[in-house]
């Protein structure tokens, strides 16, 4: 008879029950506490290696044992607690109130009752248990702890109106999902704990929420155990579950243990109900004022029954071992615990032809052991047993092989599908860790039993960023916290690429001045994310402009009569009379700039405006000529004509014959060339002015960015040049060709005929046919060489030309094109703006 104390430690959820008893196993050479999760059990664990170290603390639960040799201390599931952990000298229970649960109830009770330490014993659990170990166990010392923070029902709260840090608790997945995805919609999203989930996706998931990631969780009952979150409120979205037997009202010692989740130490918490659920979630739950008292006060129904079952049945055969799990107790606390999922099995199985072959104790007790593996799965009984006979085929013969259970972690070691398809398989991979745990079922034990973890390992990460893709909207849920505090404090910045983040979640993209929202975003989202961003766009494209203004600008550009910044429109060019230049009209994105970046950036704008429209000089000069009253009316007309035609005008449509002598000369200076056919400034035949005029959008003509000296013939010539057969020539080049043949004629002896070598055309492009043409059209004519007489031999005679100016018949040749002089044209307006300069 062990007369070591034995120590009731009972209370509510946030009294320190846990806390003193890492304490006292801590203060003792040895011990071992068994956990109802192995969720708790490892948690605990790490607590102690911290205190003890690694060599000191063992972890045993069914589907992961952590053993160093000579671990003086033990973290257990209840389940997997071994006999021995009554030779150390401490040992404690933890949530021994389970010894009232239907399906493990048994097994707490085995343990509260048999499970001792050498020097001292402790039972962890809730206030209601009090009379039960009074009944059972007389010698022990009873101690009640008050909780260390109050609970205060607020009634029921609509989920928009929940506050931050509560956790909503509903009792299906179903439950689970639709609130999530409701609060995924309006709150950014929460964390999802059910029990379903594996230990270590439950962990990432608590994570997220105690991060500040999400500022709510939604969480089955299996919240109510061994969770320590920082909640300050719990709301139920049911009070109805299943139990495995009916649909029943949760009672309040149960809503007790799920609301003491909220306020945690000494801050108070506060539960209540989830106001206009409806729906699939059925009618809105509401506590009775009797229930409100319970949990707030503490004051509960005691437990008067503990579920028993015989902890060490005979293996004779299996009708004796059957008979003795069925067996009554003797006392009168205890209750026949109902048939558990391991005694279903092993009847279903006693029934079958493979159980004529388990005769012995040694295989009734394996065979025992094998119906005794949890139904991870829940698939129920009979699929449970027929997995179960397919194991006792290796089972009763020895071992499963290495090649089987390889074959069968391989097939789960699958990530891909939805939430449902990786809970199942993790739900299978826990069989699997559960059997290759076992120390004489698997050959290559501890090999099976790495993949196993490995393989539930990855499929918890893969469960865990489903349910976050699902049921968590970062994006949201920062903003959601970050709306209504001062804009600077808001994390905005804009990425490389123009994407406007916050803490790196997309809110749309910037591009040249302008914002667009995320195109991804749904429509209730768009307005949070317009709002968040306003905030802080004023400072980023502040920024993004005073950037802009101390580039080199290599990027910004004239088009379509506006300056644009990779493609996208800064200002407008307006030609307003009384300025020397084109007036900036900024874009509407331009014009809401703060103050000071606008006015930086278009001061900039002006001075590159400036620099680039000075190959248009020439014109300016002309401009600037034709207001000067001492040049005379018709070199004023002509200098009108001139900038009316951009730059060149024919002698026809000149009004040349009015012009004075000895005004050619003034208006040589200022770059005009008096041509055979044309009138034209040379300068502003270069590609850079002609360019700028056709971006201006004041020479509308088609343009030839090069201006190259011979082009093909169109119906609609480029501005600057004329006509030469099937081909055209730049005005200029022609110019040179025409000097040249008057300069052959001059050279020539009084004969009206002369030899003109046309070297000079063709070296510049000109066909010899189109040289011919375009000569014509300055009245000289060819005329061709006679043949050598037959019988004669030499080079051919060369053919000779002559010069008609007084044409009575011309070639039917398309003159230059110049546009006459427009009232109110764009170029009209530049010309009135350069008179200012």
């Amino acid at each position: 008879m062990n007369d070591a104390k034995i120590t009731a430690v009972l209370g509510p959820t946030n009294t320190g029950k846990t806390h003193l008893a890492i304490e006292r196993l801590c203060a003792h050479s040895s011990g071992a506490m068994g956990f109802p999760l192995r969720l708790l059990a490892r948690e605990v664990y790490d607590r102690v290696v911290a205190i003890k170290g690694e060599k000191e603390v063992a972890l045993i639960t069914g589907e992961q044992r952590i053993e160093p040799p000579g671990a003086r201390y033990l973290c257990c599931t209840v389940e997997a607690m071994p006999r021995s952990a009554n030779e150390r000298a401490f040992v404690a229970l933890d949530e021994a109130q389970l010894s009232a649960d239907r399906e493990r109830g048994h097994v707490f009770t085995d343990r509260l009752l048999n499970a001792r330490g050498r020097e001292e014993t402790m039972l962890l659990g809730a206030a209601t248990l009090a009379p039960m170990v009074r009944s059972l166990l007389p010698q022990a010392e009873i101690t009640e702890r008050a909780r260390f923070s109050t609970l205060t029902h607020i009634g029921p709260r609509k989920l928009s109106r929940l506050p931050p840090r509560s956790a909503i608790v509903a009792f299906s997945a179903e439950q689970v999902y639709a609130v999530a995805e409701m609060l995924r919609r309006f709150r950014g999203g929460a964390a999802v704990v059910m029990g379903a989930l594996s230990p270590e996706t439950r962990n990432r998931q608590v994570e997220l929420f105690q991060n500040g990631e999400v500022d709510y969780i939604v969480a089955t009952d299996a919240i109510g155990m061994g969770l320590n979150l920082d909640v300050s409120h719990v709301a139920f979205a049911g009070l109805t579950k299943f139990d495995g037997v009916r649909m029943r009202r949760l009672f309040p010692a149960e809503m007790a243990q799920i609301a003491g989740r909220a306020g945690r130490h000494q801050r108070d918490g506060t539960f209540g109900t989830l106001a206009g659920a409806g729906g699939k979630m059925g009618p809105s739950p509401e506590f009775t004022a009797e229930e409100i008292y319970a949990i707030e006060e503490h004051r509960f129904a005691p437990i008067t029954k503990l579920f028993w079952r015989d902890p060490e049945p005979r293996f004779d055969n299996l009708a004796t071992l059957i008979a003795d799990l069925e067996t009554p107790p003797d006392h009168e606390a205890l209750r026949l615990a109902p048939e558990a999922i391991d005694l279903a099995t092993l009847k279903r199985l006693a029934e079958e032809p493979l159980a004529a072959e388990v005769r012995g104790p040694g295989k009734v007790r394996r065979f025992w052991e094998a119906c005794s593996l949890p139904d991870f799965r829940a698939r129920g009984p009979d699929v449970h047993a027929r997995f179960v006979a397919r194991l006792w085929q290796d089972l009763r013969e020895g071992y499963i092989g290495a090649d089987y259970v390889a074959a069968r972690i391989s097939e789960l070691d699958n990530t891909s599908g939805d939430i449902d398809t990786l809970q199942g398989r993790i739900a299978a991979i826990r069989s699997w860790a559960y059997i290759c745990q076992r120390p004489d079922w698997v050959l290559a034990r501890d090999e099976m039993a790495s993949r196993a973890r490995g393989v539930e390992a990855k499929l918890s990460d893969a469960l865990h960023a489903r349910l976050t893709e699902r049921f968590v909207n970062r994006r949201t849920a920062i903003l959601m916290k970050s709306l209504g505090q001062d804009a600077s404090m808001l994390p905005i910045t804009l990425g490389d690429d123009g994407t406007l983040l916050v803490e790196d979640e997309a809110l749309g993209k910037v591009e040249g001045f302008r914002f667009a929202v995320d195109q991804a975003a749904n429509h209730a989202d768009r307005k949070m994310l317009l709002a968040a961003a306003e905030k802080a766009l004023p400072r980023i494209l502040g920024e993004k402009a005073e950037a802009l203004a101390a580039s080199d600008m290599a990027d910004v550009e004239l088009s379509r009569g506006a300056i644009r910044w990779q493609g996208h429109l800064l200002a407008k060019l307006e030609q307003r009379e009384g300025q020397v230049k084109p007036a900036l009209a900024p874009s509407r994105e331009i014009a809401n700039l703060p103050d000071k970046p606008r006015k930086t950036l278009l001061d900039a704008l002006d001075a590159w405006l400036d620099k680039t429209l000075e190959p248009l000089e020439p014109l300016r000069k002309m401009h600037i000529a034709s207001a000067n009253p001492d040049a005379g009316s018709q070199a004023r007309a002509l200098l009108l004509n001139l900038i009316s035609g951009h730059g060149f005008v024919t002698r026809e449509k000149a009004g040349i014959e009015h012009l004075p002598k000895e005004m050619r000369p003034f208006l040589r200076k200022i770059g005009v060339t008096f041509g055979a056919l044309d009138i034209f400034a040379p300068l502003l035949l270069k590609p850079a002015p002609r360019q700028l005029l056709s971006a201006l959008g004041i020479d509308r003509r088609p343009l030839q960015e090069a201006m190259l000296p011979v082009i093909a013939d169109a119906k609609k010539l480029p501005a600057g040049y004329r006509h030469a057969g099937s081909q055209a020539i730049r005005l200029d080049l022609a110019e040179k060709i025409f000097r040249a043949a008057h300069e052959a004629r001059q050279k020539a002896d009084k004969s009206r005929r002369f030899r003109l070598n046309l070297a000079l055309p063709i070296s510049v492009g000109l066909e010899e046919k189109n040289a011919e043409r375009l000569l014509g059209q300055a009245g000289f004519r060819v005329q061709r060489a006679k043949p050598l007489a037959e019988g004669l031999f030499g080079p051919p005679r060369p053919d000779s030309w002559e010069w008609r100016p007084a044409r009575r018949k011309q070639e039917r040749q398309k003159p230059a094109r110049s546009q006459p002089p427009r009232e109110g044209s764009a170029f009209a307006g530049l010309a009135d703006l350069m008179k200012q300069g």
